[in-house]
């Protein structure tokens, strides 16, 4: 069944992407918002716009039944669930397909299967993928995890059976720590996912992220789109992607990608999808979880490989068969991406809101941004902090850092804190540059301290002018300006990344 109109149910940077693919390929558009997002990108982008609710996410983004209801009104053919929100939900899933809609997602059965972690290791199991020694099954008492732990050994860790984003995750190094540490996360994995179970596997202590990018039709044809790098993250949220990774050897990536291709054959897997797995020192690596849906880092696999990932979503929804353009695919290049987030680097990064007074992105050959906001935007309290995404391309890892770092340099964001002089800091860092940092990069090697307040060209023309406006409305010479008045006005600076490196 050919889709005419997409209704896409988010919001920011991913359904302005989504949007984009959508319209180029001849269909039209449907927005979803809140009530905050009255005025947001996506919203202007689409075709047409729907108000579903107040604010919060329960009140709107993650209401499924009155997205579905709003596609039927809107008489869209298909639903595209972007990423978070009801991205991995089976139920809507399933629901979406009840209403006679198309899903633009994996099946519900496949979302089921790979959602729950114990679920998709006996999937992986079965697979025959290599898995970190740990639980077969959910472990509910302190005496179960003791008996586990004889086989794990220590440091050991928790996990919440349902849920990611290092919620309902402990690492245990002695046994007496046991039984605390099991009671928090399962509290706190009860409280965040209505789901208490959780299961234990032996802890790799200085792990890269590694994931397969999978893509599959429904005519039982799945291919691998080689990997990308995660490893840098910050509490189990990732930071900076690359693709492809700088240290795994042709013999790795050919086997992480054929069981990647096998465990999604095994849960009857369609649509775009992400095996991720981690890599030890010794690069031996384990199955870690299954994404059923479209991962923020996409454009990295997409630049290096020219597909549109979105446009192949769609393709696959409306029961097309994937081309030689994927089955005969070739990696080509190195691309980066960076998240800019409303955050503060330099205060534990806390989440910054109010309004986008200056927005500029860079532009030149090899640089792309998604966002989702421009210039005179509120950055609301509501939602998620990623504001954008940079994404650059070239012939080469150092080629490719480099032009990160000067996009970094072309990218003038004002009025709220933001992430791009830290991200700056990682692409200089020489653990980052040779490649081998693992996923506690950032908790071993960052500082606040290592960032330092300094103004660009643009922002001292621009001090200058406010200063010179605020002598001649108050009258008063330069001469006689209290140094303290000017000051003030450094609090105003964007922060750069100091030299130290």
């Amino acid at each position: 069944m050919k889709i005419n109109k997409l209704l896409v149910a988010n919001r920011g940077e991913i359904a302005v992407r989504i949007m984009r693919s959508a319209s180029e390929m001849g269909i039209r558009t449907v927005a979803v918002y809140s009530t905050a997002d009255r005025n947001s990108q996506h919203v202007l982008l689409a075709d047409e716009a729907w108000e579903i609710g107040n604010p919060p996410s329960s009140e709107s983004y993650l209401r499924g039944d009155v997205i579905i209801a709003t596609a039927i009104k809107a008489g869209a053919d298909a639903i595209h669930p972007g990423y978070g929100f009801l991205s991995e939900n089976a139920g809507f899933s399933k629901a979406v397909r009840d209403a006679g809609l198309i899903f633009v997602g994996p099946s519900p059965e496949s979302i089921m299967a790979m959602g729950d972690k114990l679920r998709a290791k006996e999937t992986a199991r079965k697979s025959q993928v290599p898995l970190v020694p740990g639980s077969k099954s959910a472990i509910t008492t302190v005496a179960e995890a003791i008996e586990v732990s004889k086989e794990t050994g220590f440091p050991l860790l928790i996990k919440a059976s349902a849920g990611g984003g290092g919620k309902g995750m402990r690492v245990v190094n002695r046994e007496e720590d046991l039984e605390n540490e099991m009671m928090q996360a399962m509290n706190e994995a009860g409280s965040a996912f209505g789901d208490s179970t959780v299961f234990i596997e032996r802890y790799v202590q200085n792990p890269k992220h590694i994931e397969i990018q999978v893509i599959g039709d429904q005519h039982g044809n799945v291919y691998h789109l080689f990997e990308r790098d995660c490893s840098i993250q910050r509490r189990h949220q990732k930071v900076v992607e690359e693709a492809p990774s700088a240290i795994l050897t042709q013999e790795v990536r050919e086997a992480m990608g054929r069981d990647a291709v096998n465990l999604a054959k095994t849960c009857g897997y369609y649509s775009t999808g992400t095996v991720e797995f981690i890599l030890d020192e010794d690069l031996r690596y384990y199955f870690l979880e299954m994404n059923t849906r479209l991962q923020v880092e996409h454009p990295v696999t997409e630049l290096i490989t020219g597909l549109d990932l979105v446009k192949e979503q769609i393709k696959i929804a409306q029961g097309e068969v994937l081309g030689s353009h994927v089955s005969n695919v070739v990696m080509r290049g190195h691309a980066i991406e960076i998240r800019i987030c409303a955050e503060d680097p330099t205060n534990q990064f806390l989440p910054d809101v109010g309004t986008l007074t200056h927005f500029e992105g860079p532009q030149g050959p090899g640089i792309r941004l998604d966002s989702g906001y421009k210039q005179g935007d509120e950055i609301p309290i509501f939602y998620d902090p990623l504001m954008a995404k940079l994404i650059v391309f070239a012939e080469d890892r150092k080629t490719a850092m480099d032009r990160m770092i000067s996009a970094i340099n072309k990218f003038d964001i004002r009025g709220v804190a933001n992430t791009l002089g830290f991200c700056k800091w990682v692409m200089q860092h020489p653990d980052f540059r040779d490649g081998w940092f693992d996923t506690h990069f950032i908790a071993r090697k960052y500082e606040p301290s290592m960032l330092e307040t300094s103004l660009t060209e643009k922002e001292t023309i621009a001090l200058a002018s406010s200063v010179l406006k605020f002598l001649d409305k108050n009258s008063v010479s330069p001469v006689q300006a209290d140094s303290s008045q000017i000051n003030h006005k450094n609090n105003w600076r964007k922060r750069s990344v100091s030299s130290r490196w």
